[in-house]
């Protein structure tokens, strides 16, 4: 699976990056919107390439609830992680038409609370249902010796989508576009969404118990960056997505 992530994966992300690539250094500084744009087609050409090749699985529960499960390799899993915030740092501090829309916020106990609340709020009905359908129908265990890099790609790999979706998109709704908190949030949501309807309905074909998910998942995350800013908000994600990947 090493040689899958280190040569098969970037092999097959290389020609849509080139295009992307190039349409991102067209546009130029002038439509920063449409460059937002791109870094999330970007992100999810990243996201859904990893399915044919085997880097994660997706599946739902006959109660619609959703499970994941990443390469039991832990220098993929190490590497994806690491790639995510190398990425992440990359995007926030790059393009200086973009620069400052990345809101970072800190850490501190209210923060920290908040975002695992959410966390718990997206997390206890999908694990009530996951609980109903024994491990070895919902992706199987999960060695244990792999959650600290479980822990690395849950968090590390998330900081980047945090970064596009709640830094880039969310700032840009709040400040140039001018929306209200509420709408910002609920646009932030509805906005993760759809970027995921391709992994559900075509590259998966879950359908919608991935789009609900993905949809409180996503309204979680824009609440707590709302508060508390971008790291509060990849500590709910990641959470989510640790819980989630681990085979609790």
């Amino acid at each position: 699976m090493t040689s899958v992530f280190l040569i098969d994966y970037p092999l097959r992300l290389a020609p849509g990056a080139v295009v992307l690539g190039v349409t991102f250094v067209v546009l130029g500084r002038s439509s920063p919107l449409l460059r937002i744009v791109v870094l999330l087609l970007g992100f999810v050409l990243l996201r859904d390439a990893m399915t044919p090749l085997g880097l994660w699985t997706l599946g739902t529960t006959p109660g619609g609830a959703p499970w994941l499960r990443f390469a039991p390799d832990p220098i993929v899993l190490t590497g994806l992680g690491a790639s995510g915030v190398l990425l992440a740092l990359a995007v926030a501090y790059g393009p200086r038409d973009l620069r400052g829309l990345v809101v970072w916020g800190g850490l501190g106990p209210r923060a920290l609370v908040s975002a695992l609340g959410a966390a718990a709020v997206v997390l206890v009905p999908v694990v009530a249902l996951l609980w109903t359908v024994p491990v070895q129908l919902r992706g199987g265990e999960v060695a244990t010796v792999l959650l600290p890099a479980l822990a690395v790609l849950a968090f590390g790999g998330n900081l980047m989508e945090e970064v596009l979706f709640r830094g880039l998109l969310q700032g840009y709704l709040s400040g140039p576009l001018g929306h209200g908190p509420v709408r910002t949030v609920l646009l932030s949501g509805l906005l993760f969404a759809a970027g995921h309807v391709f992994l559900a309905s075509t590259v998966t074909g879950l359908g919608w118990p991935v789009l609900a998910f993905t949809l409180a998942e996503g309204l979680a995350c824009a609440w707590v960056r709302q508060r508390h800013g971008v790291l509060a908000a990849t500590v709910t994600h990641g959470s989510v997505i640790l819980v989630l990947a681990s085979g609790l």
